[in-house]
């Protein structure tokens, strides 16, 4: 009689230990902080805090000289920290990670290496075609921070900043209505036996938020209107305070502007920011009277708004002080500096602990979100459509 033969042996039939997939480590982190180059940007995406966080976990940080100065850090700072410093900007920009708050010119994506991580902002409606074709020509996988989403389904980047924005238009129009700014000499502040100074905010988002949270600390009458009641009520709550809301009727919103010393705009739209405050509406307010269009960089919500700079901030018009510059947190580029640096440090450790870049889009789907560029192959699918772009779905590439 013949025996049947087993395929198995005798040691494989005996129970195994599992066996689980180990994902390599993919090496220490070496990122580039090149010095930021467009109008009146201050910024800087790392404090000399955040690099040496990173550096005491083995990552290297190269900084080109002068990369903090405007936000006030100097180069000592960062080289005590931990950081390499060096004038040669080709050297930056060879690093295998470039970190910027604005994105990269044409000329500079020159610089960079084939196959080089770009974490900045992407700023769409300021981009153009050659951008985006100069990204893949060198296999670039580039995300924008602005798109990064949290846990909580929220855009920290953008959150952080619209907090400073709001609280900052509060504190310029403090500054405008003083008589030396040709302001009405209004002070916001309440003073016993004066009525409060009124301010309308027109927008209930984070800008909105903030800008009512300052201005109801300084003592003043606050209106807030949108068209959402949601974010009217969720205003509400935040400041834990019953206040005068409204949608945006104009019969109500043209009673306001009439007697309102600050009008603060902060509408966001899809595209362009709805014009909402119409030129008449404008010659009822007062005169020495405060707007600040924080919408600017959507085209303004104000009909007279046209934009200004950091350098020349303002203009009149019948009698009423137009503030209209975009980019208002690099006005306050320390703090905004600190705010952008809390939001990379995080990523940046985690993109090192999960083994790279690529385990980290695997597994966060919020980082993914922020993803535009994967060696590349353009992932965004409005960026495709807005430029008439090929573009391929990241969840098909990255499993």
């Amino acid at each position: 009689m013949s025996k049947q033969l087993s395929p198995f042996t005798k040691q494989q039939l005996l129970p195994q230990e599992e066996t689980l997939e180990i994902f390599k480590k993919k090496g220490n982190l070496f990122i580039g902080i090149p010095k930021e180059n467009s109008y009146q940007e201050k910024r800087v995406c790392l404090t000399p805090d955040a690099v040496y966080a990173l550096v005491s976990n083995g990552h290297q940080v190269i900084l080109e000289s002068g990369a903090g100065d405007g936000a006030n850090f100097v180069d000592r700072d960062y080289s005590e920290a931990g950081a390499e410093i060096t004038n040669d900007t080709a050297k930056v920009f060879a690093c295998p990670m470039i970190l910027k708050v604005e994105p990269p010119t044409l000329d500079e994506i020159k610089l960079i290496n084939p196959q080089t991580i770009l974490i900045s902002a992407l700023q769409i409606k300021t981009q153009t075609k050659k951008y985006f074709e100069a990204l893949a020509a060198k296999r670039i996988t580039a995300l924008a921070f602005e798109f990064i989403r949290d846990s909580d389904g929220n855009y920290p980047a953008v959150k952080s900043q619209s907090e400073i924005a709001g609280t900052a238009s509060v504190l310029i129009a403090s500054e405008l209505l003083s008589d030396s700014s040709s302001g009405n000499g209004r002070m916001f502040g309440n003073i016993s036996g004066v009525p409060p100074l009124e301010v309308v905010i027109l927008g209930a988002g984070t800008v909105g938020e903030f800008a009512a949270r300052s201005s109801i600390g300084l003592g003043a009458s606050v209106k807030i209107f949108d068209n959402s009641i949601t974010k009217l009520r969720r205003v509400q709550a935040h400041l834990g305070r019953p206040l005068y809301t409204s949608t945006i009727q104009p019969k109500n919103l043209t009673k306001a502007l009439k007697r309102c010393d600050v009008l603060i705009g902060a509408v966001r739209g899809s595209n362009r920011a709805p014009v909402i405050v119409n030129e008449s509406m404008v010659e009822s307010m007062k005169k020495g009277s405060i707007l600040i269009d924080v919408s600017i960089d959507m085209g303004g919500c104000v009909e007279t708004s046209e934009v200004t700079s950091h350098k020349n901030p303002t203009f009149i018009k019948y009698g009423v002080v137009h503030y209209c510059v975009p980019n208002i947190p690099a006005r306050y580029s320390r703090t905004s500096s600190l705010s952008i640096s809390n939001i990379f440090t995080p990523y940046l450790l985690k993109i090192a602990d999960d083994g790279g870049i690529e385990n980290s889009l695997r597994f966060d789907k919020g980082l993914k979100n922020g993803l535009y560029f994967y060696h590349g192959i353009l992932t965004s699918k409005s960026v495709g459509e807005w430029f008439d772009l090929n573009y391929s779905d990241i969840n098909l590439i990255i499993f």
